[in-house]
């Protein structure tokens, strides 16, 4: 087959935080499928073809990828930070397996991108500088119940945690339960990031005491990172710096 698929990251907003890789096979490709506001960060040209779509079909749009790849075209698949975390890379794969035999012969590659959680931890310090996890708080793909026992698991194993899509006009609620259950277990100060369209115009980055986290600190634009328990936050300077150093006492 002379068609490819590329699933690619854009980052996290600013243009100079997209991978030459990433840019120089958005310049081979026919035509660009992905969620609308990542689409519209495409440039326009000649002989390439734009395919926006919502953000509830990644199914939808993975297959038509790779239909359009079977046929011949140089496709490339569109997120934002890394196509791998939460994104559209495992969607791709999912896809494939369920699709035509035919597709598993295609050339489909994965070009990392930096991800919302290492943009906004860079911002902050260094938050994520020991063991840490991240967590998609959206209950679209999975039951609510299994995101509170992930967070309890997590925080009882003193992770650093990412969040990801933490709070949404249609579930406002979750966050707060979120934020309950944090204290509940953490029962401490640890300090919690709010990092909202890191590398955009729209950049905010608030630090607080998990004590003074609310939930309308965050939107679906927004990463929040809560530190371990050892987590440190330098506030000598001219702006907060948060670190969490890279051992742990025995």
């Amino acid at each position: 087959m002379t068609g490819w698929v590329a699933i690619a990251g854009l980052g996290p907003g600013a243009e100079a935080l997209v991978t030459p890789e990433v840019t120089a096979t958005l310049a081979e490709a026919t035509d660009v499928v992905g969620y609308i506001p990542y689409v519209a960060r495409v440039a326009e040209r000649p002989g390439l073809t734009l395919h926006a779509s919502d953000n509830r079909v990644e199914l939808d749009r993975a297959r038509h990828a790779l239909e359009m790849a079977a046929g011949g075209r140089r496709v490339v698949v569109v997120s934002s930070g890394d196509p791998g975390v939460f994104a559209m890379a495992a969607a791709v794969f999912e896809a494939l397996e369920a699709g035509a035999p035919e597709w598993r012969d295609l050339d489909i590659r994965v070009l990392p991108g930096i991800t919302a959680m290492l943009a906004a931890a860079a911002r902050a310090g260094a938050p994520l500088g020991h063991d840490f996890c991240a967590i998609n708080l959206s209950d679209n793909l999975k039951p609510w119940a299994l995101i509170e026992k992930r967070l309890r698991l997590a925080a009882e194993a003193d992770f650093a945690m990412a969040f990801y899509n933490p709070r949404s006009k249609a579930r406002p609620e979750g966050f707060a339960r979120v934020l309950e259950l944090l204290r509940e277990a953490c029962g401490d100060d640890r300090p919690v990031i709010f990092a909202r369209a890191v590398s955009t115009p729209e950049e905010r980055l608030t630090v607080v005491p998990l004590t003074e986290a609310r939930p309308e600190m965050a939107d679906m634009r927004t990463v929040v990172l809560v530190g371990s328990s050892l987590t440190r936050v330098l506030r000598d300077g001219a702006r907060p710096l948060v670190y969490t150093p890279r051992s742990a006492p025995e």
